[in-house]
């Protein structure tokens, strides 16, 4: 039985703890979070947990195997640096923190650590993602030379003492939410970025509401392009505000060959009918002139589980595997982290600024 000690019981820990109910010889045995209600929301979803009011009390208390970081954004980094001197295993949700500089003191403080720390970017793990990669990888679509990533999406959902509706709290929009879409794209291009120039704005959401005298200042739509070193482009194209959207992610990589295209639907809960939906993988051969379409099944239970579409179970499923084997390499590292927060934070200063933001020298 693998313990796991989550500290950060909302809407994303509450995911977590779903989804790990769902494995084999794991479980949630302690639990931190200052808030009352969801530690008690989650005490009563993980059987027999534990709870705690601070991360330092569940620290002390010592009886958990890995640890599992589902805070605020802009409490990882601390969080982490704790962490870090229990030589224990790490999941941390993303992005890794809020800003460059303190995800760079965290590359400094890990080298030498035996025990993985692992970047939670879950998208990767997407069945339809999955796939796509796999396509790739066998030469679907000959060298890939563009990737172009559409989210079209509902706004950020009501969080614990509204934290979600700042920058300076969660690092921008193009940090908290996009960090997955950078890591994907240098997953894809294989290639590390060196350009971004960002256009986005403030336009419909959140523009009415009020937290402590503060007005919500996170972008609610961007367009985005990353320039690569290998001269591959990505580009994405964020909508905050598209309730209804029957495929609320939509990843398409095109070369030479083919486009295959990964087609994802929103979550169960914001469907007309409340019902799951499977996603669907789409191959358009240059050549053929023709299009082929799969359908990619995901189980029940897990599009029930979660909002992204599997992948939180079957990321799971591959760090307790690292975790039984004594690995300390994960597949997502702190440095993939660094990258995705380094392009989010440049797209925001894009934003702001309309100037192109060079990213050279400035990788980990």
């Amino acid at each position: 039985m693998i313990r796991y000690g989550l500290i950060g019981a909302g809407m994303m820990g509450q995911e977590h703890i779903r989804n790990i109910n769902l494995l084999d010889d794991a479980r949630v045995t302690a639990v931190a979070d200052p808030d009352e209600a969801m530690r008690r929301l989650s005490m009563a979803t993980a059987e027999s947990a534990r709870g705690f009011l601070t991360a330092d009390d569940l620290i002390a208390e010592g009886e958990c195997d890995v640890y599992l970081v589902a805070a605020p954004n802009d409490l990882h980094a601390g969080l982490l640096q704790r962490l870090m001197a229990t030589d224990k295993p790490i999941l941390v949700e993303k992005p890794l923190a809020t800003t460059t500089a303190a995800c760079r003191d965290l590359l400094n403080m890990a080298k030498g650590r035996r025990a993985p720390i692992w970047v939670a970017m879950e998208y990767r793990y997407m069945p339809p993602i999955q796939r796509l990669l796999q396509a790739i990888e066998q030469g679907a679509v000959g060298d890939p030379r563009m990737v172009s990533i559409r989210e079209h999406r509902f706004p950020f959902l009501p969080k614990v003492d509204d934290w979600n509706r700042f920058n300076a709290r969660t690092g921008g929009t193009l940090v908290e939410k996009c960090c997955h879409f950078w890591d994907l794209m240098r997953l894809i291009v294989k290639s590390d970025p060196v350009r971004v120039y960002a256009s986005g704005g403030v336009d419909v959401n959140h523009r009415d509401e009020r937290y402590a005298g503060g007005v919500p200042d996170i972008v609610d739509n961007a367009y985005v392009i990353v320039d690569f070193a290998n001269g591959t482009r990505g580009m994405l194209d964020l909508c905050m505000f598209a309730e209804g959207s029957h495929w609320q992610e939509f990843v398409a990589v095109t070369g030479p060959k083919a486009r295959c295209d990964a087609l994802i639907p929103g979550p169960a809960r914001f469907a007309p009918d409340g019902a799951p939906r499977e996603a669907e993988f789409v191959t358009s051969v240059r050549a053929l002139k023709e299009e082929v379409r799969e359908v990619i099944h995901t189980p029940p239970e897990l599009l029930i589980a979660g909002d992204h579409h599997g992948s939180t179970f079957y990321q799971h499923q591959r760090f307790l595997e690292l975790v039984r084997r004594g690995g300390n390499v994960p597949e997502v590292t702190l440095e993939d982290g660094y990258w995705s927060v380094l392009v989010g934070e440049a797209a925001e200063e894009s934003a702001r600024s309309g100037e192109a933001i060079s990213l050279l020298g400035r990788g980990p």
